[in-house]
């Protein structure tokens, strides 16, 4: 709380005049020691003597009147003729000094009651009104405590700064890793432009094997050029930010609760719990982030396609948005949706229950590596799962290039799909709903037997 010049003028007079009065009191408690040491006066030594006696050293604090903070027990000191503690920071101000001689703390925005004395004997504490300054806000020393901090502009810079490294990340590793999805999508869509070749699986026998990444990489380079290998990255940048920006708005329009973490199993339907709300919250995001990002997703899809019948179709992101407009509608932005969101909403359900429960009743808390397996338990768990929940992303890619003008998306490669569960059926028959899973050992399918072994 920031004092005003008045108050502080005020704290400063009242100060003055305590300092001064308790001059005046030290020198009249020091003749008083005096004669009653020297025994110039029994009645007066005698009850000197009753007074230390009754006088204790820890009594309990006085009650606080209403609008003053209290202070901790530790800040108090005890008077030196009624034997109360007075609090530190309210009543701080000059008091005549103990029968010990010991000097009270200087006063600097409090004051504390004058004594007066009449006859022989007692006196009555009066206190004197304190400042505006000094005076505890509603609630007292909790009160303040309740109040929030309110954020600076460092903090907010911050925290700007730190959601713009997460959207340049996300955008390094989308460019980085571009060739390998370029690739993986002509591979989805079935398109084999080199013969496969020879080799043995691990028991020996002869196979044939489609070529993998880097032999395909290298068509490509030789067909496009290197530049040819960022096909559709534009495109895939702006679904890369925009789906980055989008979970961290949709974070902080609904943020999760922090809980404590649990692994005992006498809390396994608190943990349990907390595993549901976090992937519900997680859920959440990860389909509207999906939704929002997917236009651009299907356009960079159909660029990327464009090498396998040499379309100039799509050529940029604009004409690209018009023309998917003009001959879809709104709904052709939305082609395949519906398989990629249940790949994602199935993908963290089965990885987080999973492991949820390995860390739970497979992983002890007495072994002493438990922290380091629990903390690899999920990595491994969206591996696996991963790998079941890869016919969604195939189906889901398939429906986006499907019937849209592009060789890729027609007989022969595939039919026209009426739906994303006509897809599923038809590539279930074929036994490909795990074509393009895997990049560098490729079995070639049945009908590739014509080729020759030797």
């Amino acid at each position: 709380m920031l004092f005003g010049d008045e108050d502080l003028h005020k704290a400063k007079t009242i100060c003055c005049s305590r300092a001064r009065l308790w001059v005046g009191l030290k020198r009249k408690r020091k003749e008083e020691a005096s004669l009653v040491a020297t025994g110039a006066n029994p009645v007066r030594r005698a009850l000197g003597k009753t007074k230390r006696k009754a006088r204790p050293h820890h009594a309990t604090s006085p009650p606080v009147p209403h609008g003053l903070a209290a202070s901790p027990p530790s800040l108090s000191r005890p008077s030196a003729d009624r034997g109360c503690p007075i609090p530190g920071p309210l009543m701080a101000g000059p008091s005549p000094p103990s029968h010990r001689g010991s000097l009270p703390p200087p006063a600097l925005h409090a004051m504390r009651g004058r004594r007066r004395r009449s006859g022989g004997g007692g006196g009555a504490m009066a206190a004197a009104p304190l400042p505006p300054a000094a005076r505890a806000p509603p609630g007292g020393v909790a009160g303040r405590a309740v109040e929030a901090a309110p954020v600076g502009p460092g903090e907010a810079a911050r925290a700007e700064g730190a959601e713009g490294l997460f959207v340049v990340l996300g955008a390094g590793l989308a460019a980085a890793s571009h060739p390998l999805l370029y690739v993986k999508l002509l591979v989805q869509v079935g398109h084999e432009p080199l013969p496969p070749t020879v080799g043995r699986n691990v028991l020996g026998r002869k196979v044939l094997y489609l070529p993998g990444f880097f032999t395909y990489a290298r068509h490509i380079v030789e067909v496009d050029g290197k530049r040819g290998l960022f096909r559709g990255l534009t495109p895939r940048l702006i679904s890369s930010t925009l789906s980055t920006i989008t979970r961290g708005s949709v974070k902080k329009a609904f943020p999760l609760e922090d809980m404590e973490h649990v692994s005992n199993k006498d809390d396994v339907k608190t943990s349990l719990r907390k595993v549901v709300k976090e992937t519900s919250h997680e859920m959440m995001m990860q389909c509207v982030s999906r939704v929002v990002s997917h236009p651009l997703h299907v356009i960079s899809m159909r660029c990327m396609v464009q090498f396998v019948g040499r379309e100039v179709k799509y050529s940029g992101v604009f004409s690209a948005i018009g023309r998917i407009f003009k001959e879809e509608g709104i709904l052709g932005f939305f082609v395949g949706l519906v398989p990629r969101i249940l790949g994602d909403v199935i993908f963290l359900w089965c990885c987080n229950l999973l492991a949820h429960f390995i860390n739970t009743y497979a992983v002890d808390d007495n072994f002493s590596q438990a922290s380091v397996i629990r903390s690899y338990t999920k990595f491994v768990m969206g591996i696996a799962v991963s790998m079941l929940t890869y016919p969604f992303l195939l189906v889901g890619d398939l429906m986006a290039v499907n019937n849209c003008g592009l060789r890729a998306g027609l007989p022969p490669y595939a039919p026209a799909f009426t739906s994303w569960i006509h897809c599923w059926r038809y590539l279930s028959a074929q036994g490909q709903l795990f074509r393009g899973s895997s990049l560098l050992f490729r079995r070639a399918p049945m009908p590739a037997a014509c080729f020759p072994i030797d």
